[in-house]
């Protein structure tokens, strides 16, 4: 069955599962973060990791789909690609911060690989759709994917390419690819958010759908305890 297929029968899936939501989101996984002044403190990766940033909509449900993957270490919600030092979540949403909603992403290179990573973050979220995701509207819910090196940005072009070519997207990839500059952690209150407002109806209606569809395509990159 072709991907494109795959997505139009995904969306009766969506709505079976919304259902079964009460089982859809793992209890008390929070992740340990430290925070100063209402924001998280942005923590150094460990020597056997990488650290990886991504940008595609509103940031509760990108970085659940992050941490659900295999290797993935810790995921932190944040802003990136903009001028503005030290944002507010009220400063970004302004839209005049030029920051976008951004994970950044800590993983080990010898279970999961930055093309798999990138793989991943195309399918959790609509990379067809210009300034906004859904919804949410907007440069700050714009799609970026952030490199690091020349390499990573020839990893992203070949994923881009074979998502245009043979993935379920009816229109072309629109994602911005940008040389990573500088990440800046959101407030506490938006960490694992996805986690602690499960019965949210912003969740339940615009995140949980994006975390079933990309595990639904990319279910051997999810970590084996979240595909229930």
């Amino acid at each position: 069955m072709s991907p494109r297929m795959q997505l139009k029968l995904f969306c009766p899936l969506v709505v079976f599962a919304l259902l079964c939501f009460c089982a859809c989101t793992p209890a008390g996984e929070l992740q340990q973060l430290d925070s100063k002044n209402g924001f998280t403190l942005v923590p150094s990766p460990e020597k056997s990791q990488r650290v990886a940033n991504f940008a595609g909509g509103c940031f509760w449900a990108m970085q659940e789909c992050m941490r659900e993957l295999k290797g993935v270490k810790k995921v932190i919600s944040g802003y990136a690609g903009g001028d503005l030092a030290n944002p507010t979540y009220e400063m970004v949403l302004g839209g005049k911060s030029g920051h976008a909603e951004t994970v950044q992403v800590y993983y080990d290179p010898k279970v999961i690989s930055f093309e798999q990573l990138t793989e991943a973050f195309f399918y959790a979220h609509d990379p067809t759709q210009i300034d906004g995701q859904g919804p949410d509207l907007g440069r700050d819910y714009r799609s970026i994917a952030f490199y690091r090196s020349t390499q990573e940005y020839k990893t992203i072009r070949k994923v881009m390419d074979k998502i245009d070519r043979n993935g379920p997207y009816s229109e072309p990839v629109l994602t911005e690819l940008m040389a990573y500059k500088v990440f800046y952690p959101a407030e506490t209150s938006h960490q694992d958010y996805y986690r602690k407002h499960s019965w949210d109806p912003y969740i339940r209606r615009v995140s949980v759908p994006k975390v079933l569809k990309m595990k639904h395509f990319v279910s051997y990159l999810v970590d084996p305890k979240y595909l229930h």
